[in-house]
């Protein structure tokens, strides 16, 4: 069974899902996924996914430390996993997240990946750039990553990322 909380943030409306065990999606937009699960604002992931949010929007947490259970293929969860690496306040390429997954040539495969993201933030796709600096796609849209990056310290111009 799985369980939706609605909450609000600085850069919105945010959809959570999550099952009995762990957090499954994080969406701007109310999904068929969210609309046909229970509502519920005891669930203990929900409320502390809500929480962790809460605090990184305050500025008080730079990582989340949530049960997660994103579903994809196995090179897209590769993908997502290598994106908990990058750190608060920096940002790969897709070319440098495709050379940690050991797959030098699969930037585009990797922009794939983590455009099919179901835990953005929390599993921070905002983090990757082009490798000249140019921002370049995102699921919740270029407007949600630039505030993304710029809550995280980053200065933008347009599209390109300033480098500090």
């Amino acid at each position: 069974m799985n369980y939706t909380k609605k909450i609000s943030s600085p850069i919105g409306t945010l959809f959570l899902i999550a099952n009995d065990n762990a957090l499954i999606s994080l969406d701007i937009i109310s999904t068929s996924l969210f609309e046909e699960a229970i509502k519920s604002e005891n669930h203990s992931i929900l409320n502390l996914t809500h929480q962790q949010l809460d605090e990184y929007f305050l500025k008080k947490r730079t990582s989340f430390d949530l049960p997660l259970a994103p579903s994809g293929t196995v090179f897209q969860q590769k993908a997502w996993k290598a994106l908990s690496k990058i750190p608060f306040g920096k940002v790969w390429s897709y070319g440098e997240q495709a050379k940690f997954l050991k797959s030098p040539k699969a930037s585009r495969a990797v922009g794939g990946a983590n455009g099919k993201n179901p835990i953005p933030i929390i599993i921070p796709c905002h983090r990757v750039i082009g490798s000249t600096g140019k921002l370049i796609g995102y699921s919740g849209g270029m407007k949600m990553k630039i505030g993304l990056l710029k809550h995280e310290g980053h200065q933008i111009d347009g599209l390109q990322l300033i480098k500090n």
